[in-house]
């Protein structure tokens, strides 16, 4: 009986496995249509070779077999947690990645934090104060969702707060070059200065986040705003608000009552979102030098290093699995309505 009430949950839980495995799939067909001859990436560039060494090397990285036994082997070494190691650098894919994760899941939660506070005021000025200029402003940029892209906003900040204004450090980093970073902790550049003591690494972090922060905000925010609004009318004219107004309800307990009702729509964008962000990310750390995923990503993207993408993409994929599942717990967690089998109407 204990199991059959949770089956709501476990059971998304227990498919997780199973879609990383045909994402894993996709993943090695996908990247292998990639143009480019990996042998050649591994002899190098500029090499001449002869069939003898070009096989000689198809063998010892396991390009020589079929596709069905080069899939076979790379599902197995995913099974022991082996991603393989990178054809360019010939360093262990798993512990790239490692090393570069924190630093890009740090700046993704930094931009959904920043995102969703935006989202929250947007909103509260949009349906408490609806007539004034500043909530036709933000209704305007919300119902605009998505029309500007990222990395246009990120060059534009740029000029403006960099070029133009001089009131944001050049874009060539997450610290200045002079101030020393000590060794990490979590990996998460903010977290570790703040573990560490070390305030001034904090200071010199944060001056370089905030436009990219600002641009996420910008980017991202609307379209949290856009449903949040949207889910918020819905509410406001529900009516067991308009009960609870009518028989003397406190306005906080009434605004509080109308934001959680209004709540599961956006958490779903938001989950959304996320894999949105992480790769808006890609694009950030490229344009403001942030060493972390994006990097990477593009690094072996220009090496033709098939092992590289393969571990980028699968990891990726396996942290959005994670945030999708987590949403979907959250949201059903929010409204019982939404489990399977749950009566009512929604």
């Amino acid at each position: 009986m204990r199991l059959a009430r949770h089956r709501w949950w476990l059971a998304r839980l227990a498919m997780l496995p199973v879609h990383l495995a045909v994402f894993a799939v996709a993943v090695f067909f996908l990247v292998r249509l990639m143009p480019g001859d990996p042998v050649l990436t591994i002899a190098g560039p500029n090499a001449e070779i002869d069939q003898a060494t070009y096989d000689r090397i198809a063998a010892d990285y396991g390009f020589d077999g079929s596709v069905g036994e080069q899939l076979v082997g790379y599902l197995g070494g995913l099974v022991g947690g082996d991603l393989g190691d990178s054809l360019v650098s010939q360093t262990s894919v798993a512990a790239e990645l490692s090393t570069r994760l924190p630093a890009t899941l740090e700046l993704v939660a930094l931009g959904m934090v920043v995102a969703c506070l935006t989202a929250l005021v947007a909103s509260y000025i949009v349906v408490t104060r609806p007539r004034t200029m500043v909530a036709r402003v933000l209704r305007v940029w919300a119902r605009a969702a998505g029309a500007v892209p990222e990395f246009v906003i990120g060059v534009a900040l740029i000029t403006v707060t960099f070029v133009w204004l001089r009131i944001a450090p050049a874009p060539v980093g997450l610290t200045d070059r002079r101030t020393r970073v000590g060794d990490p902790v979590t990996g998460a550049p903010l977290l570790d200065s703040v573990l560490t003591g070390r305030f001034d690494v904090t200071a010199s972090i944060l001056a370089h986040l905030w436009v990219p922060l600002v641009v996420m905000a910008l980017a991202f925010g609307d379209l949290l705003t856009k449903h949040l609004v949207s889910q918020l009318e819905t509410s406001i004219d529900s009516p067991v608000t308009r009960f609870r107004a009518a028989v003397g309800v406190p306005r906080r307990r009434i605004l509080l009552s109308v934001y959680r009702r209004a709540l599961p729509a956006p958490v779903t964008v938001l989950g959304v979102m996320f894999g949105a962000l992480l790769g808006g990310v890609v694009l950030l750390e490229t344009l403001f030098n942030f060493q972390g995923l994006g990097q990477y990503a593009l690094a072996a993207s220009n090496a033709v290093d098939l092992t590289a993408l393969q571990g980028f993409l699968l990891l990726t994929a396996a942290v959005s699995l994670v945030v999708f599942l987590v949403t979907d717990i959250a949201v059903m967690l929010l409204d019982p309505r939404r489990r399977p089998g749950a009566g009512g109407t929604r």
